[in-house]
């Protein structure tokens, strides 16, 4: 257990940032899970609404630093053209 006060504040501070951090992973990981559930479904409108608000949420999480630049570009460009490819499916349709 930290002795000294500043010791004590610091653990605070990450507590603090520990409960922030989680709830913004949270959030981002519901809106990658509505993401994957509107591919799924086939509408590809839907998908194409719902990647931009996902895009959003994950490129933010990374200037939170949640997550890191390239994981969130993967993610992102992975979700991207499984979209792309439901979007030229349905075109074809």
């Amino acid at each position: 257990m930290a002795n000294t006060s500043s010791a004590k504040k610091a653990v605070r501070k990450l507590e603090r940032r520990t409960r922030i951090n989680r709830m913004r992973r949270s959030a981002m990981r519901t809106q990658l899970r509505k993401a994957e559930e509107a591919i799924a479904k086939g509408d590809a409108g839907n998908a194409l609404t719902v990647l931009s608000t996902t895009e959003s949420v994950v490129m933010r999480s990374v200037q939170k630093g949640v997550i890191h630049k390239n994981t969130a570009s993967r993610t992102v460009s992975r979700l991207t053209k499984r979209v792309k490819a439901l979007s030229a499916q349905a075109a074809q349709a």
